[in-house]
């Protein structure tokens, strides 16, 4: 197969997730899919590509999923990014609005009574 005849599907080699997050990151922060991430601070020049293309995302708050997204890679490795940017504090990991509870059954029956009434 020459080059003219290349799959378009074959990517070469690709570069280990490793080289990518630097190794293991921070346990101290958990995040999921819903996390939302903001920018606490500019990208420098000497910075990775992947945590630069962060911090320049993340002008407005985005979630973990929507940064897996447009950055192309696994969760976990979005994750092991983001640990880094929080232990240096570029970035803040805000946590999902909480589910609101549900209003007590008799408020319900009240208002149902009430409108029952109109």
């Amino acid at each position: 197969m020459t080059s003219k005849d290349q799959d378009p599907w074959d990517e070469g080699t690709p570069v280990p997730l490793y080289v990518i997050t630097g190794g293991p990151g921070s346990t101290a922060t958990t995040f999921n899919l819903v996390t939302l991430i903001a920018a606490r601070s500019e990208p420098e020049p000497a910075m990775q590509p992947e945590q630069a293309a962060i911090l320049s995302m993340c002008t407005y708050p985005l979630s973990v999923a929507e940064l897996s997204a447009y950055l192309s890679l696994p969760f976990s490795v979005v994750t092991a990014l983001l640990s880094k940017l929080v232990d240096d504090e570029r970035v803040e990991a805000i946590a999902p609005v909480p589910v609101a509870a549900f209003p007590e059954r008799g408020l319900l029956e009240a208002v149902i009574h009430g409108l029952r009434k109109l």
